[in-house]
Formats: C-alpha cells, structure tokens, sequence
C-alpha cells in the first residue's frame, strides 16, 4: 500500500512539473508574432489581408483542433494526446523560423498552435484527473506559469532577435523550451490513463445543450477576443504612438506580467469566495477602463494602461478555474472544457483581424479600442451567470428529463 502511495506521489509530482513546463509553452507559439510582426510582414512581403489571418491563427487553431481533444483522449490516452501535442509545437515552432515560403510558414504557425490548442484543452481535465481536491491551488500554479511564458514571448522576442541576427533567431528560440516541456510527458505517456468511459459519456453535443456550457463558451469567447486582440496588436499600437519596437514589446511584457502575481492568486480567491461574483467584475471592469484610457493618452500613460489592461487579461486564469469547478468529473471536465474553449476561440476569431482591418481602414486606434470597449461590457452579465455554483452533469440530467432524450451513447 505504501508503495503505492509513493508512485501516486511520484506521478503527481511528475504530473505538476509537467503541467508548468507545458503552461509555460502554451503562448509563445501565439504571441511571439506580435513583437517582430513588421519584420516578418516585411520578409515575406504580406499584404494585409494575410497579416490578419496570422494574427488570427491563434484562435483558428485552438477553436478547430481543441474541439477534437477529448476525443482523442478517449481514444489513445490523455497523456499520450499530451506529448504528441508538444512535439507538434517543437515541430511547427522550429519549422517556420527557417521557411522562406509564406504558405509554409502560416503552416507551420497552425501545427504549433494545434499542438498547443489540444495541450490547452487537456489542461483543466488532468487537474480534475490528478488533483481534484486542488483545483484552485494547481489552477493558479498552471496559469500563473502561462503568464510567465507569455510574458517572456513578448519581451525577450526582440532582444533576442536583435541578439542573434533577426526575427526568425527570436522566434526559433521558443522551439528549445518546447522540447523541455515534452520530457516529463513522455515517461506519463508509457504508463497513461485513459479519460474514464461510461455507458453515458458527455459529449461536445450534450454540452451545447446546456445554459452552462453556452455561458461558458460566450464568456470565453469574449474574453479570448480582447485577449488575442491585445496580445496581437498591442505592441503595434505602441509603436505607431511613437515607441521603438523594443520599448513597445517591453510594454506589451508588463501588460502580459502583470497578470502573473494575480494569476497565482486570484483564481484559488474565485475557488474559495463565496460571492465569485466580486472578483470577476473587479478584473473585467479593468478592460473598459483601460480602453478609454489608450484613446485619451495612448503614449504619455502608456505604462498605465498596460497594467490596467494586464489585469483584466486575468479573466483567462478564472474562467479556466470556472471550467474545473463547473463539472463533476473529470470526463465531464474535458467535455465542458473543450465546448468552451473551441467554441469560445471560434467566437474570438474575428477578433485580431477584424481589429486589423479597422485599424488599416482608419490609419488610428480609437475605432478598434471602442469596439473592445462595446464587446467586453457583456462580460459581466456572463460573469453574473457562470458564478453561481451548478454543474454541467446536473443541467444535462435536467434536459433529459424534460425531453426524454438521452446523451450519445457511447
């Protein structure tokens, strides 16, 4: 029995360093465009149209290929799904940064990125798996290592590049921390654990069919448009006020760092208040605030509105946390968290290219940012509903009970 115990704990521990190594991975295949964006527009001569589906990869690939996690946990291992996800990104991360072809390199960008979008989508469900009396606790180690991943993306992409000879230097580099992601997950893949099957699984379908899951989805669609938004043109927008590149990379890092320290406490906060209400709508009112404060004084307090922005960015780390607690189990998990987050990101598409097509329109910000403003105001309402504690099962059982239906068998 002891022993075990000890291989339960040794796994655990695995589990968690691995969990932090993937985090830590899980954006710079996004956001790391973003700070050398000009360069790598200029290199491959890009029109605009096509600037604004690179920026809008992200959501693509996380909508498309997060969708079909699940499934494919079902099927080979959750594990296994883990680490093939991570050589995905080794792969497309190393790829692009040497393609001299534009078609190559927007694939590339999309093999990365399904590999991170799967690895995203898994996250919420190997907590309820693994750790399912520490969802706030592991949330907030998990997110906050994101954070910093993130953070780091944006502000040593330049440097880096300027270091070592170009654009395509700054983005390769992030190809090494992926393939150090991937080395707790092999040894977890050898031994791997099957998302559990049921004469009732809880498919993608029967999520949709709950007032839960559409709510989860909206809130995280919303939020994913303003963060991609933020993350994709936020270093532009520093630049065309009158920064240099490194300086407004700097600024999209303290954007991306201030949620650091919030996202390892904040969401353990959510798990615990017994209004979770408060924090949500302290952290989403941060968006509007921010906006209205980029139109008035885009380069002056610019060190301001990154932060406020980079406090609002934190409702990621909470709506995961929302998809932990949410469900009762963790295939109920994986299915809750891959409709929210596919068809979260499938709302969020839009958002980067559209952005980019405003701002070229107009030649300044202040259309695009008050169309950030007008779409995060429905963020509270949401916010309001997803608060309150119910369950995706429950909600489904309801729904079967008042057709007579039953979920997809499996």
């Amino acid at each position: 029995m002891g022993r075990v115990s000890a291989a339960t704990r040794r796994t655990s521990v695995l589990v968690l360093v691995g969990l932090v190594l993937l985090s830590f991975n899980l954006r710079p295949a996004a956001v790391s465009i973003g700070p050398v964006l000009a360069e790598v527009r200029e290199s491959f001569g890009m029109s605009g149209a096509t600037v604004g589906l690179l920026t809008s990869l992200p959501v693509i690939a996380f909508a498309i290929f997060g969708a079909l996690a699940p499934a494919a946990a079902r099927r080979i291992g959750v594990h296994r799904v883990t680490a093939l996800a991570t050589l995905a990104a080794v792969v497309g991360l190393l790829g692009r940064a040497w393609t001299h072809s534009e078609a190559l390199f927007l694939v590339l960008s999309l093999l990365a990125l399904a590999g991170m979008a799967m690895a995203n989508v898994l996250l919420p469900s190997l907590v309820k798996l693994h750790f399912p009396d520490r969802i706030g606790q592991v949330t907030a180690i998990y997110t906050t290592a994101l954070s910093i991943g993130l953070t780091a993306a944006l502000v040593f992409t330049v440097p880096i590049s300027d270091a070592l000879g170009g654009w395509r230097w700054g983005l390769g580099a992030w190809a090494g921390l992926a393939i150090l992601a991937a080395i707790p997950w092999v040894p977890l893949a050898a031994k791997d654990r099957h998302l559990e099957r049921t004469p009732r699984s809880i498919t993608f379908r029967d999520v949709a069919r709950t007032r839960l899951g559409i709510a989860m989805a909206l809130f995280f669609g919303l939020q994913s448009l303003q963060a991609y938004a933020v993350f994709g043109w936020f270093a532009q927008l520093w630049r065309d006020s009158g920064y240099s590149a490194t300086v407004a990379g700097v600024l999209a890092g303290l954007l991306a760092g201030t949620a650091i320290p919030l996202s390892l406490w904040l969401p353990n906060m959510l798990a615990r208040s017994a209004d979770p209400r408060r924090v949500m709508f302290a952290v989403i009112v941060c968006y509007p605030i921010g906006y209205v404060g980029l139109m008035i004084a885009p380069y002056r307090l610019a060190p301001v509105w990154a932060v406020v922005v980079g406090v609002a960015t934190v409702t990621f780390p909470l709506i995961l946390t929302l998809i932990g607690l949410r469900a009762r189990t963790p295939e109920g998990t994986a299915a809750l968290s891959a409709f929210t987050q596919s068809t979260g990101y499938l709302i969020a598409a839009a958002g980067p290219f559209t952005i980019g097509v405003l701002h070229s329109a107009t030649g300044g910000w202040t259309v695009p940012l008050g169309l950030l403003l007008v779409l995060s105001l429905p963020l509270f309402a949401l916010a309001a509903y997803v608060s309150k504690v119910r369950f995706v099962e429950d909600q489904l059982s309801d729904a079967v009970s008042a057709t007579g239906s039953r979920p997809t068998q499996r």
